[in-house]
Order: C-alpha cells, then structure tokens, then sequence
C-alpha cells in the first residue's frame, strides 16, 4: 500500500508542521479552529523528498490520491475541475516547515482555459475580472512552470497599457485583456515551441512539480544558507480552492501583522487594495493602502477581521502574519504564520507578551534569535547631524547604512564579497534578489509596501530598508537614478534610514546604539535565568567600560600587543626590539613600563569588582617592525637620489634585524610564552605594570581583580618557569608598595598538546581560557586568512564542513580537545576557572556547547555581549527542558 502522501485541511493541524509545512498545517489548523478558510488539500513534505532523491519523479500513489481527493473538494463546493459551466479554480503553493517568505514558486488561478474563462465570465456576470485571472495564470504558469522571464510578459502588459492610456492594471477593459491574452500565448508558444495547455489536470501536475523543484532554485538553497535550514526538509504542495480579490470594488486582498513588525506597537499593521489579487500587494505592482483604512472602506470587513487576528494571536501566542482576501464582501483567510519581525519589535513583542501573561520569562527569552540582537548593537544616524534628504520613501525596515548605489544583485554579491559597502537600489525587489540583499547594507526600491518582498526580507535579515520611495526614476540601462534634477550614478555614495523613510547624499554621521527599556528587562530575565558567565574582550578602557554597560561580568582577554602598536608607544617598541644587548633592552623595557602600567590602571579600575584577564605578548616580534620590502624599496630609492650614507647604514641595519627576525610560519613560531622565556625582561615589566596599576587602585579603595594569563603553552614546565617569574614580581611590587592584592596565574589553551596534557598544565594554572581563533588552526591545520580567502567557500559549498569552523566552534574536532582538556584540567583542580576568549565566545551555537561541556564564561567583543547574554540563557532553558524530558522516560 502507497504512503499517504496527500491530506484535506481537516485532516491536518499544527502540529504537522514537519509533514505538513508550516502553511499547510497553519491552514489545516485555522479551519479545524473554525475560520472561514477556503477548502483545500496539502501534499506532504515527504512526497517532495522522494521526488528530489528518484530524480525528479513522483512517487507512486501520489497521483491518484490527488484525484481522489480533488474529487471530496469539488463535491463540497459544487463544482468541477475544468467544468464548462461551474469550474474549479485553485491556488498551488509552496509551503517548507520553515518559514521562507517568498522563496519558492506560487501558481494562482489554476484551472483557466479558453472554456472555463467564459463560464467564470458568465458566472460573476465579469467578463473583464475573468479575463484579468486568465492572464495573471498565463503570466504565473509561464514564468513558474514554463520557465519563461516574466519581465516578457510585463513587456507585453506595458505596451498594452500605453496603447490603452492607462497607468494600472485594473483599468484595461475586457476587450483589452483578450489582446494581452493572446500576445502571452504567442509568447509561450515562441518561447518554449509548446502550447499553453488547456488541460485542468495537466496544468495541476505541471504546477507540482514545478513546485517540488522550486526546493532547489537558487534562491531558496541561498535563503537556507543564511538562515541555516536543513536542504532534507523539502516542501509541501497546498492546492487551495481560489477565492478572488479582484473580482469587484466590494472585493479585495491584504496582508496584515497582528502587531507592528518593525517597533512591536500592539496595533495591527498591515496594507490592502481593492479589487486586487495578493501578488499585487507584495509585488508593489500598485501601492497599497494601509490596513486602517480598511475600517472606513469595509467597517464590518474591519472588526471581523481584527476579531480573526486576536483569535490567532492567543491561539499561537505569537505575533502573526496574515493574508486575506474578501470576495464580494466575504472575508476569508488565505495564510497565518508567526510574523517576520525586527530585532526590536521581536524584544518588544516578547516582553509584552509576557506581561499580558500569553507566555512565561523563559519562552520570551526563547523567542529571539541572538543573532537578531546584532542589529540592534549597530550604529545609527546621529541626530545632530546636518543631512542631505533628497528624498522620503516608507520607513519598511529600522537603522541605518551608507554605501555606494548599485543598480543589480549580481554586481552587488560580487562588490560584496570584495568587502565593499552599498545599498542595492531597485524599482522593486524579487526573490531573485536574494543574492545582491545579503551584500548590502540596505535596500532602496521606488515601488513597494510596507509589506512588499524587499521589506519583509530586509526586517528578516535586520538590514536597513526603504520602500515605495516613488521619487526615484530609475534607468537601468544608464544605471542611475533621477530625483527631480539631480542624479546619482552606480557607485555614488548614498545613505538610507529606514527608521524614517529618509533617502541622503553621501555618508553621515552615526552614533550608538543604545539598549531600550524592553531590551534591558529581557536581558535582565535572561541573567537570571543562566548559568554561564559572560565576560568581554577589550584591549583600553574605553571599549571595557562599554563592555560593563552592556552587562559583561568581566574581561575575559585584555591583548597587550595592541597596546605596543600605538603611534607614541612604536619607537620605543622598535627600540627595545633591535637592542643588542640585555642592558639596552632593559632601558628600553623600562621607558614602557609606565605607559602599560597606565594601559592596566585605566581597564582594571573600568572593571572595578569584576575580573580581568590580562595575556601577556603574544605575537612574534617582526610584526612591529618596518615591512621587509618597504624597507628595500626605501634603500634602494635613497641610493638612487644620494641619499645620507648615514640614514642608509641606519636602514641596511634594520633591514638586516628585520630579516634576522623573520620566520617562515610566523603563527607556529616565535610568539606567546616563547617570547616570554627567550625575553623574560618582557612579561616581568608587564607583570609590574599590572602589579603597580593593582597596587595604585587597591590604595585608592578600589577592588582590581587581576587574572594574568600566560600565552601559548604547550608543556607544564613552560609555565612553571613564568609564573615563578610573575610571582616573583609581585612579591617585590607588593614589597616596595607595602600594599597587599589579590591575583591569579592562568594559561590560554590553543595548543592541541596544552588541551591534551591539560592535567599537568592545570598543576601551576590558576585558570584556563581557550583561544579557540588558534586552537582551530592549529587542529585543522588551516591558517584563517588562506583558508577563508582562497579554499573555504568550496568546503561549505560541497558541504565537507557544515559552518565556517572559524565562526561557528568545530565540535567533533576543537571541541572534542575543549572537552577533553576540561575534564583532565578539573580532574587536577576541580574549582579550576575555564573560560572561552576566541570569537567562538559570542556565537550562539557555540556557547551551547560551551554551556554543554561545563565552562564557567564566555568573553566575547563588547558589542556582542548581550548576544552571549541571551544565548546562554536559552542554553540554559533547553538543557533543562531536555533533563526534564529524559527524566520523565526513566
């Protein structure tokens, strides 16, 4: 017997999301509820994956069950596919478990034909709305099954329309529409060497399976990219009984949110346009009128469907995305699912949730993405700043970006990944776009809604988006743009606030980002939700002041080579650098004694009460040192010119130090603690800096918590030898000041050999922070820059590693030596402080297992800290859910 690969809405619910997709199991859901949704069955997700893994055919069964129960939808309605007198008119619709707005392929009208027209014609007494469905299902079908550019048949209609003296589609007149209708055919014909087929049927199947193939067009394999859906997943069919928007001036389409997608305002949000099918909404084919109108236009229309969207809204305990259609003043509900929405109005939406009791702390702190939060710990224009606002569109998607104005998303994929900034600028945006959206720093189009592709996708991704902004003339056969007499060209710089609509010359000024009220108390929730400590990486106080306000219990990694690289500090670096003796290195250690011993008195009192972890040098000495061939050059030209023989002996000399000090694999060389034993002059001057700075701040009545860390540690005898030395300076630091302090003594594990003799390192550590940016190169055996500029891009695309190990923590191979260095460290020390420093710190993957392994905290950059916040409160709330679950099987 066949799987059951085909279900009515009846059959369905909510929870079927995996077999269902998520708009299938919504529909099955809103008509088991009772709302007016139209009849309709749904192909199972199942069904697509057996389609994709035989080679694109259907598997067996599948499709008499469609028939079959095509057969139960015409017998409920009273009417028939592709009867001549009282036809059946479906939607087919893509639908994944996840939520992919716009992705994948959508074909309306469907069971049209030279017949069947003429009987919805003589049906709705509406020869002109007939034969508008008519050509929006040729346009559909071509361009989605046929695989026809649909810009040809947008070619057409725009002839039609200048030849007719009308603006919009709704104005062409039946006799009109009867010309576009055979112009489209001719174009099907001449494109493909095949008729449009008249076939209701053949027209169903050629649909699903366009659909099951939209799976894997390029657009949706890149939206789950991004958005890291699993490509097994597949994707539902729905075929859904049409109702018709466009049918008369008492019908219409919208789509609206529950509440405001871009501040989480508790009003609902939304646009609509009579006589009208959806795709004119989102397309931004005409621009639509906001969902408030709606309650003058059609009152009673209005308070049934606010009526609908609280329904919804408590019966999902979420915020929710809505479509609708009223056909001749029935409302009837075409879609709900949880609503895209900014990082902010996510906050928003999620606490006041919880106050008006829909949902508990945890499943609030649940709710946000911690990557969303990223967007809100952006800059924003400063508003002091004196602009240039040349023109206003809608306010579709909040912040701000500025780049250079680019016309197309392939241009902008490729300048993006150059590393360039723009803002792709279109007339409106398509699915086809997602390429170009995700290089840009914003978006800017001249037609389009609130509601429209660009925005939703914008809000989705948290990138800055300004809609319907109808000032714009665009050309892109100048690739440039016209607002009244001025005109920007490709490459101009432009900047857009889409918190205001604004369209501006040039770059402007930003300032940051500050937390609101709501973002505070969701954070504040999640602190006492977590266990695992958040701390932060900052090199001056400046940044580890910020990193306080942004709730970080500490510096988790303070790297004092930034410090040697300031401009009134270089000389005396170099200096100490090329000295050739002990006695002039130890002048030179001693001329930056109290410029670190300032750097450390500056971080240790901004963190005053909290930790912070001070690595001692770590890179190789060269890299503050002229460049080798700069030098050459520099040589070379003041021979050339008789340069003084004198400056040229001073260069020759640096030139040959440089060299001398040079190394084939700087990464693997001398750097870390081999610098600290080969130059212990070095760290005890930095150990005395500290020390001295620790002194002077435990005098003045401050609680500095010092942690000094010992770089690059491959054997226990290294750091023996160092932490004498660091102990022995603190002794006499503590004697000449006669102030007593408190300290630690720790290592960073980014050595494999560390993290596997982590039992006996642990013997003279104090504590351990894993610098995860070293410890996946040197396990991978791949250097970051080399690996990401030139061979990494095909490991992820052929799917040899799943993430960037550089950006997302390689559990099987890193983390199984992070795993195995905590449990021999701790079987040594069992209060052993563990901590994570590398910029694994503030991804949220990573803290969950971080979390899973037992560290104490992650230290992350100060930006990213709430991140750290959030995500180690959600770790938290699912591992005890999971303890929870497995504890009830037992």
């Amino acid at each position: 017997m066949a799987d059951k690969y085909v279900y009515l809405f009846e059959e369905g619910g909510a929870g079927m999301k995996n077999l269902l997709g998520g708009k299938g199991a919504n529909l099955a859901e809103m008509t088991n509820i009772g709302l007016p949704v139209p009849p309709g069955i749904i192909i199972t997700t199942g069904a697509c994956k057996e389609f994709s893994a035989s080679g694109q055919k259907f598997p067996e069964g599948l499709e008499e069950q469609v028939k079959d129960k095509i057969k139960i939808l015409e017998s409920s309605l009273g009417k028939k596919f592709g009867d001549k007198a009282n036809p059946l008119l479906v939607s087919v619709r893509s639908g994944a478990p996840v939520s992919m707005p716009g992705m994948m392929d959508t074909v309306l009208n469907l069971g049209l034909n030279d017949i069947t027209v003429g009987a919805l014609a003589e049906n709705t007494v509406n020869e002109r709305f007939a034969l508008d469905c008519y050509r929006r299902f040729i346009t559909m079908f071509g361009d989605v099954v046929m695989g026809i550019d649909h810009s040809k048949f947008e070619r057409i209609l725009d002839r039609q329309k200048l030849k007719a003296q009308v603006n919009f589609d709704n104005q062409l007149s039946g006799g009109e529409w009867r010309e576009v209708i055979e112009e489209y055919k001719k174009l099907i014909k001449r494109e493909t060497g095949d008729d449009f087929p008249q076939d209701p049927m053949k027209q169903l199947f050629m649909s699903i399976y366009a659909v099951f193939n939209s799976w894997n067009n390029d657009r949706a394999v890149v939206y789950r990219r991004i958005n890291k859906i699993p490509d097994e997943l597949g994707t539902a069919v729905n075929i859904q009984a049409m109702v018709f928007g466009n049918m008369s001036n008492d019908s219409g389409t919208g789509v609206a949110f529950t509440r405001n997608p871009s501040t989480g305002e508790k009003k609902l949000y939304g646009e609509y346009l009579i006589n009208a099918q959806g795709e004119d909404v989102v397309a931004g084919i005409r621009t639509p009128q906001p969902i408030a109108s709606l309650q003058k236009e059609m009152p009673v229309i209005y308070s049934q469907f606010e009526e609908i969207c609280r329904r919804l809204e408590n019966h999902y305990r979420d915020m929710q995305d809505i479509e609708f259609t009223v056909e001749r003043g029935k409302l009837w509900i075409l879609q709900t699912r949880n609503g895209k929405r900014t990082a902010q109005a996510a906050i928003k939406v999620a606490v006041d949730m919880v106050n008006e009791g829909l949902i508990t702390r945890e499943e609030a702190v649940l709710r946000i993405e911690p990557a969303q939060l990223d967007h809100l710990l952006h800059r924003r224009i400063d508003p002091e700043a004196r602009l240039n606002i040349v023109a206003r569109g809608l306010p579709a998607s909040p912040g701000a970006a500025s780049g250079m104005v680019v016309f197309d998303a392939d241009l902008a994929e490729k300048l993006g990944q150059e590393g360039k900034k723009l803002v792709l600028v279109r007339t409106e945006t398509t699915p086809d776009d997602i390429h170009g959206i995700l290089y840009a720093q914003g978006i800017l189009t001249s037609r389009g809604g609130m509601t429209s592709h660009a925005a939703v996708v914008a809000r989705g991704m948290g990138k800055p988006c300004v809609c319907g902004c109808e000032a714009l003339q665009i050309d892109y056969d100048k690739n440039e743009l016209k607002v009244g007499n001025l005109v920007i060209k490709q490459g101009d710089i432009i900047s857009i606030d889409g918190s205001t609509g604004n369209v501006i010359t040039g770059t402007v000024p930003m300032i940051d980002p500050g937390l609101s009220a709501e973002f505070q108390q969701l954070l504040e929730w999640a602190d006492q939700i977590r266990s695992l400590g958040v701390r932060a990486n900052a090199d001056n106080p400046e940044d580890a002041a910020k990193a306080r306000g942004f709730g970080a219990a500490g510096i988790g990694l303070t790297r004092t080579e930034h410090m040697f690289m300031a401009q009134d500090r270089l000389p005396v670096v170099q200096e100490m650098i090329l000295s050739g003796t002990l006695r002039e290195r130890e002048e030179a250690v001693n001329k930056l004694l109290p410029m670190q011993r300032d750097d450390f008195y500056g971080i240790l009192k901004a963190m005053d009460g909290l930790p912070v972890t001070i690595r001692l040098l770590d890179p190789p000495l060269h890299e503050f040192l002229p460049d080798a061939e700069e030098l050459m050059v520099e040589i070379t030209r003041l021979k050339l010119t008789g340069g003084d023989k004198t400056e040229i002996r001073e260069r020759e000399e640096l030139l040959r130090k440089v060299r001398s000090l040079s190394e084939h694999n700087p990464m693997l060389g001398h750097r870390g603690c081999r610098l600290g034993l080969t130059f212990p002059e070095i760290y005890a001057m930095q150990a005395r800096a500290i020390f001295q700075a620790t002194a002077r701040l435990v005098e003045e009545g401050l609680n500095p918590i010092p942690e000094v860390e010992i770089p690059l540690v491959i054997e226990v005898k290294e750091l023996a030898y160092l932490r004498e030395l660091v102990d022995r300076v603190a002794s006499e630091v503590k004697k000449d000041s006669g102030i007593d302090f408190h300290y630690t003594v720790g290592t960073m594990i980014e050595i494999p050999r560390a993290a596997l003799l982590a039992d006996e390192v642990a013997l003279e550590a104090d504590f351990f922070s894993f610098g995860t940016n070293d410890l996946t190169q040197t396990t991978l055996g791949f250097s970051r820059d080399d690996a990401e500029g030139k061979f990494m891009r095909a490991y992820l695309d052929q799917k040899i590693l799943a993430d960037n190990p550089f950006m997302v923590l390689d559990r099987k191979g890193v983390g199984k030596l992070m795993k195995m260095a905590v449990e021999l460290g701790r079987r040594t020390k069992p209060d052993l402080l563990i901590g994570i420093c590398g910029e694994h710190g503030g991804e949220p993957s990573s803290i969950e297992f971080c979390h899973s392994i037992g560290l104490d905290f992650v230290s992350c950059s100060p930006f990213r800290v709430p991140i750290a916040r959030l995500a180690a409160a959600q770790t938290k709330v699912r591992s005890d859910r999971s303890a929870r679950q497995d504890y009830s099987t037992l």
